[in-house]
């Protein structure tokens, strides 16, 4: 439930952008009429119309996340203040220079961010983050610990990478869709690979 919420952003970014893909007139006329006053020129043109309105959608799905949270006095986390952040700067310059560029770059910003969490926390700190969040319901060696952390510097800098290569390789409305498909499948995929993992030693631990 939580991986939901989490990407309900991305979700709502991607169903924007579809339909506003399939109405370029109208994504077109909408965009210009909501967002003449905040990009360069005034006018949008159908080409870019679908980015921009997809990109109003996620900074107001991102903001309406905190807001909910902090409503029902919940924990906010780091990540998502994070998120906010960059998704208010690089999608409002994506809306002023009328450039898909910017939000582009906004996945792989916050994964490198995530990934050099974990890493800064373990080299510098000594502290495993990983083992900070999720200490508490798994009892896990050291060495196991040590392992899932650089998995997940790995994975997020791999992420990154991949995004970026996604976004300058193909057109903008496949990367519309490996940002959601992709990135959903893919961290479903190492989630799964990383519960095997540990129901393996789990299981050799019971055992011994």
């Amino acid at each position: 439930m939580k991986l939901l919420f989490d990407f309900l952003p991305v979700i709502l970014f991607f169903g924007m952008f579809k339909y506003a893909e399939a109405r370029p007139d109208w994504a077109a006329a909408t965009a210009t009429d909501w967002l003449g006053f905040m990009v360069s020129g005034g006018v949008v043109g159908p080409k870019e119309a679908p980015v921009l309105l997809a990109t109003v959608v996620v900074i107001l799905a991102t903001a309406a996340q905190i807001a909910w949270l902090v409503a029902r006095r919940r924990k906010v986390d780091t990540m998502l203040w994070v998120s906010l952040a960059l998704v208010t700067v690089l999608g409002g310059a994506t809306i002023w220079f009328h450039s898909e560029t910017f939000i582009k770059w906004k996945p792989s910003v916050l994964y490198w961010i995530m990934g050099a969490a974990f890493w800064i926390s373990q080299a510098v700190f000594g502290k495993n983050l990983l083992q900070a969040l999720m200490g508490s319901q798994l009892e896990l060696p050291a060495a196991v610990w040590q392992r899932l952390n650089v998995a997940w510097i790995a994975f997020f800098a791999l992420m990154g990478l991949l995004n970026i290569y996604v976004a300058y390789t193909f057109s903008t409305a496949t990367w519309v869709n490996f940002k959601l498909f992709g990135g959903l499948g893919l961290m479903l995929a190492f989630m799964v690979a990383q519960g095997v993992y540990l129901s393996r030693h789990l299981k050799n631990e019971e055992q011994s």
